[in-house]
């Protein structure tokens, strides 16, 4: 699980049937220097699953790869990278 920063929206013209009722956000990775507001803590952003509802500048816990498609065991769903937390605050040292 990585924290990321949702910078963007994602449109779809077509999608799987089973990913009805979500959307999908461009976030971007951030690694220590990153939580601390740093520009160069920034990773390449990565398309997520978001059922949620997190808006632009929300940070996301999110899962990635096979890990992704757990909470909806013994459904499946084609997706790399899913959000599953939006979070209040981050606190660095």
């Amino acid at each position: 699980m990585r924290i990321m920063e949702c910078i963007g929206l994602v449109t779809l013209s077509h999608w799987d049937p089973t990913l009805t009722g979500a959307s999908w956000k461009l976030a971007v990775p951030l690694m220590h220097a990153g939580l601390n507001g740093d520009e160069s803590g920034r990773t390449e952003p990565v398309v997520v699953y978001d059922d949620m509802g997190a808006g632009i500048g929300s940070l996301m816990a999110v899962t990635e790869s096979a890990d992704a498609s757990t909470p909806f065991y013994p459904n499946s769903k084609p997706i790399d990278a899913y959000n599953a937390a939006i979070l209040d605050t981050v606190s660095v040292e």
